[in-house]
């Protein structure tokens, strides 16, 4: 080997040294102020956000974000509202019954009595198509105490609900009148298939 070739040799080899040298150099100071420019930059944007936008909220600008709460908490509580109420409103509502009005009373009467609360309204809308047809004024639409002496009269639909109601438990369930058909014996005619069979059709309707 020449002179020459020693020379290209030796200014190779320590161009590729320098080289490495300078390369893990200066690499570490620029990853190392590129992280610390990042971070800065990052710390001054969330300053001003906070500043203009949350502390001091300027005209026109629109902040979504709320701010946690001290006392945050996750609530599994569930509201089971009673549906009984609004399907029996909806029903009375379609025949123009003014006992739409006391569905939810109806409702309760009934739970009060222990028996179905479908059949006080089914009787009514039997009876006088609940309220349409009555004695004037008597509140009266389950045709109950009505004989040829006279009418019973109510002084209202409350006073009304709560004597049927007691009086369908007293007179009819607690004496063994249960079904439909055994308490239209004693309500209608034993003779009658009718009334029973209008019932029935009405508290279908109710399920």
């Amino acid at each position: 080997m020449d002179d020459s070739s020693e020379i290209s040799f030796d200014f190779n080899f320590w161009k590729r040294i320098i080289f490495i040298f300078v390369f893990f150099t200066i690499t570490p100071v620029a990853l190392f102020s590129s992280v610390l420019s990042l971070i800065t930059v990052t710390k001054d944007n969330n300053e001003i956000i906070q500043n203009n936008l949350i502390i001091d909220p300027k005209p026109g600008v629109k902040v979504y974000a709320s701010l946690p709460s001290d006392n945050s908490f996750i609530s599994n509580e569930v509201v089971i509202q009673d549906a009984r109420p609004l399907i029996l409103k909806d029903l009375l509502m379609s025949y123009n019954s003014p006992l739409s009005e006391y569905s939810e009373l109806l409702v309760k009467t009934s739970d009060k009595y222990g028996f179905d609360w479908k059949i006080l309204t089914a009787i009514a809308l039997k009876e006088s198509g609940a309220c349409r047809v009555i004695p004037e004024n008597s509140h009266n639409c389950w045709g109950w105490g009505i004989h040829s002496e006279g009418t019973l009269m109510f002084d209202n639909y409350e006073e009304a609900i709560e004597t049927v109601s007691k009086g369908l438990k007293q007179n009819y369930i607690d004496k063994g009148y249960v079904s439909v058909e055994d308490i239209m014996k004693k309500y209608a005619n034993p003779n009658s298939t009718t009334w029973a069979d209008g019932v029935n059709y009405y508290i279908e309707k109710l399920k």
